[in-house]
């Protein structure tokens, strides 16, 4: 997903783990859990702030020579007592540590230790995608750095819910899949992300139907999270996903699921943090390269193009541009008049000097953004997400006809493993939206995880083709193979590969 960190909260993993990550240049965010023992400082026994201190000295001589570690927290979401603290500070300082340390996961400051330089404001349930960007000062918009934070559900591809869900508890939503939901608490549901997929995009006709707009939010949400903290480099310092994958089944926050089944989020994120991107910016309209490679892309080729819901074109342009080092550059805004569409289709295409497309990118954009209520009183009512004072409207996205794609799929063998690459066309005159592409068992149908897809739901518009790589371990016992293609408008089929 080209994600550079990981954050752990007191589940500190194996020698092999911060290894790999010292090898990969994945920094690692460590220190003490919340919701448990090491945050009930007033029920503390004397034994208690003993092996609160044993185990501070052992973790910080363990990791202390990790090039991985970059950050050690004292508390997650609360700070210390100051003698705990103190405590703390002296252990950290007489062994060593090399690395920063703060005093919690939050903004919250100490007597001792002064600001952390961090917030942890969430959002951890659902928000449109402009909340990201139109949230310049209140909660979790990108500025500073988040500590944990996310756009809310992850609904399971139907795969993954049929390994965990009986047979007769797939649909409707019922008590079942609130055993999945957060900490496994019937309370922390996902009725809120239903409300906003109602609003937004059309109350669910079924559970396909569900899952399509569930994993399209996703995909959204994710994008837009990850790409206003890049647009805003350097005054959003750094955002950390709540979270990266759960300890069971779940249909809440994760980024790749039980089974290891990436699906719209996992793809929304690698799409954004891709190492040079183009995208679309929800608060001034303007479109914008991110580099965040340390050299710089002269002679580039920025193709912009706006459609309304028939695909007849609102505005077009070609660039050709270079690109500092590390930076993010603004290249256009798109007219406001643009948007008296009640739908649009953004189309972004970023080319190299020699003409290769180093990123591309998609949007489905409504003509007025959700607006927020901010207010503290809302706030206090919804700790876990912005209130939303009126919905962008998407309905029409229900409206797009079905398509039929054409495809070609061929394997070759790797050292270490197989890799496919996959060829789609939309041969229609519509738009094919969101295709969602598997590697399946020819005989079972079910899907070959662990896979890495270089893209995933993507779309194409009348006459476009994608060639895409798919790897998968080489040595799993597969089968014969076959290219599933669905998505939102798309005519289920199935393609051979070929060996």
């Amino acid at each position: 997903m080209h994600l550079n960190a990981i954050r752990l909260e007191g589940k500190m993993g194996s020698e092999q783990f911060f290894n790999i990550a010292d090898r990969m240049g994945v920094l690692i965010l460590a220190g003490w859990c919340c919701g448990n023992r090491w945050e009930s400082w007033p029920e503390w026994k004397p034994k208690d702030y003993a092996i609160a201190y044993d185990s501070l000295r052992s973790q910080i001589r363990r990791l202390r020579h990790h090039a991985s570690l970059a950050l050690w927290m004292n508390g997650s979401d609360h700070h210390p007592p100051l003698d705990v603290e103190a405590k703390y500070q002296d252990i950290i300082v007489k062994n060593g540590w090399p690395d920063p340390y703060i005093s919690s996961a939050t903004s919250v400051p100490t007597a001792l230790t002064g600001a952390t330089g961090v917030k942890m404001t969430g959002p951890y349930d659902y928000v449109p995608p402009s909340y990201w960007l139109v949230d310049t000062s209140h909660f979790g918009g990108a500025f500073g750095f988040n500590t944990e934070t996310s756009p809310g559900a992850a609904i399971p591809v139907k795969e993954s819910l049929e390994k965990f869900l009986p047979a007769g508890k797939l649909w409707p939503i019922n008590r079942i899949w609130g055993l999945h939901a957060g900490a496994g608490n019937l309370n922390d549901n996902v009725d809120h992300f239903n409300a906003s997929m109602d609003a937004i995009y059309g109350a669910p006709v079924g559970l396909d139907d569900y899952l399509r707009k569930a994993q399209a939010m996703a995909y959204d949400g994710e994008r837009a999270m990850f790409e206003a903290y890049a647009r805003n480099r350097y005054r959003s310092t750094g955002v950390i996903q709540w979270m990266l994958n759960n300890g069971w089944p779940s249909i809440m926050w994760h980024l790749y699921d039980y089974y290891l089944q990436p699906a719209g989020g996992y793809f929304g994120v690698k799409k954004a943090c891709e190492p040079v991107h183009i995208q679309y910016s929800y608060d001034d309209r303007s479109v914008v390269i991110v580099n965040s490679l340390f050299r710089p892309l002269p002679g580039m080729t920025a193709e912009v193009s706006a459609f309304d819901f028939g695909l007849k074109e609102l505005f077009a342009r070609k660039l050709t541009l270079d690109v500092a080092t590390n930076s993010v550059r603004r290249i256009l805004v798109i007219p406001d008049e643009v948007f008296s569409s009640r739908i649009v289709f953004l189309r972004l295409v970023l080319k190299n000097g020699r003409g290769r497309v180093v990123s591309t990118n998609f949007y489905w954009l409504p003509s007025r953004n959700s607006e927020f209520d901010w207010s503290l009183e809302q706030a206090r009512a919804h700790p876990y997400y912005t209130a939303v004072k009126s919905y962008e409207d998407l309905t029409m996205l229900n409206r797009l006809p079905e398509v039929a794609l054409d495809g070609a799929v061929s394997a070759r063998e790797l050292k270490g493993g197989e890799e496919v690459r996959v060829s789609v066309r939309n041969p229609s005159r519509h738009l094919a939206f969101q295709i969602h592409l598997s590697l399946v068992n020819a005989e079972t149908g079910k899907e070959v995880l662990p896979v890495l897809w270089e893209d995933n739901y993507i779309s194409l518009m009348p006459g476009e083709t994608r060639k895409l790589v798919v790897h998968y371990e080489f040595g799993k016992d597969v089968g014969r193979l076959r290219l599933r293609v669905g998505g939102w408008n798309i005519k289920s089929e199935s393609v051979p590969v070929q060996e």
